[in-house]
């Protein structure tokens, strides 16, 4: 009987034996498909204080759920020597890189072998197109922070390279998702008839003047208004700032006003609301999570070559004293020079 007892209790040994080695192996093989489905997200370019923030948001161990699944491991410092502005900040941006627990490397298919998605954050836009196409081939889905490109024909080459390769990209100010703003975009005071936004222009020699930093309030004026402007003047206000008014489908007006904040007001068959401030960060880095988890790009590139199309229009106009210039001339003009950028 004791020989029974011990046969006995030696199985029920085994037996819970083999019950821990299968529960650990599924705990591990659990733990191995949560390490699998973490996105590892690379940065290209240290010039800007959007990486830093981007970063510290997404490799917060306490990061909000629809920012969990993305961790930045690896960035490329490339800035831009022709602008200070740029330049300059690449150390100290690096510095903090480092101390976040981010991989510094020295070439963008470094980066590429060391992440699932990018970040093209190089604050200057005419590298973009150079900077961007490794990252088609590798097959990387890529944000490129605002301005997209340096030109209106780099912006139409960077979608065209895009669609070859088969692989999203988005731009977009996070201006974009600024609370009010997004109120109006999805209907809180109907059709909108009309509508301007303000924020600063801070100019850059090698950009066209809008691109640079008007980028953020025409950026929430076609939040606003959508896609569907016609032509564009360039004029100034009162003060002697700039101000751009374009003409939309249906008799809309848009216009964007340079001016110290972001602001602005939008008239809709409903009525009257403030639109153009800033919700910071967050909204616009939610949304490009999603789309890094998706695939699907949530701004048009219809709506953003024309947000480009629009500031070119306005430097055009300003080169013809304030004329009317189409979205459709500019356009035209832009995909027929793209086509030496297009292989």
């Amino acid at each position: 009987m004791q020989h029974s007892n011990s046969l006995r209790l030696l199985r029920a040994s085994a037996i819970n034996v083999i019950g821990i080695v299968v529960a650990v192996i599924g705990l591990l093989g659990w733990a191995s498909s949560e390490a699998s489905a973490q996105l590892k997200a690379g940065i290209i370019g240290l010039d800007t204080s959007h990486a830093i923030a981007f970063t510290k948001a997404l490799n917060d161990p306490d990061a909000k759920p629809e920012l969990a699944g993305c961790k930045v491991v690896a960035a490329y410092p490339k800035g831009s020597p022709d602008i200070e502005s740029s330049v300059s900040r690449v150390p100290g941006y690096v510095a903090e890189m480092k101390a976040l627990g981010v991989e510094i490397v020295d070439s963008i298919d470094e980066l590429l072998k060391r992440v699932d998605v990018v970040f093209l954050e190089t604050n200057d836009g005419r590298p973009h197109l150079e900077q961007l196409l490794p990252c088609l081939h590798a097959k990387k889905t890529t944000f490129i922070d605002k301005p997209i490109a340096g030109s209106l024909t780099d912006a139409v080459a960077i979608f065209e390279h895009a669609h070859k390769a088969g692989v999203p990209v988005f731009s977009s100010s996070s201006l974009r998702y600024g609370a009010n703003t997004q109120q109006v975009r999805n209907g809180s005071i109907g059709s909108v008839k009309s509508c301007y936004t303000t924020s600063p222009a801070s100019l850059e020699a090698t950009h066209p003047d809008l691109f640079w930093y008007g980028i953020h309030g025409v950026e929430s004026l076609f939040t606003v208004m959508g896609a569907g402007c016609q032509s564009v003047r360039r004029g100034k206000s009162a003060d002697g700032m700039i101000e751009v008014t374009g003409s939309w489908k249906g008799n809309r007006t848009g216009t964007f006003r340079e001016a110290k904040g972001y602001t602005g007001t939008a008239q809709g068959e409903k009525g009257e609301a403030a639109v153009g401030q800033s919700s910071g960060y967050g909204p616009l880095l939610v949304e490009v999570v999603k789309f890094f988890k998706t695939g699907v790009p949530p701004v048009t590139e219809q709506e953003t070559l024309e947000i480009y199309a629009f500031m070119e229009a306005a430097d055009e106009s300003k080169r013809r004293g304030g004329a009317e210039v189409t979205i459709q001339e500019v356009l035209d003009k832009a995909r027929q020079t793209a086509k030496s950028k297009i292989k």
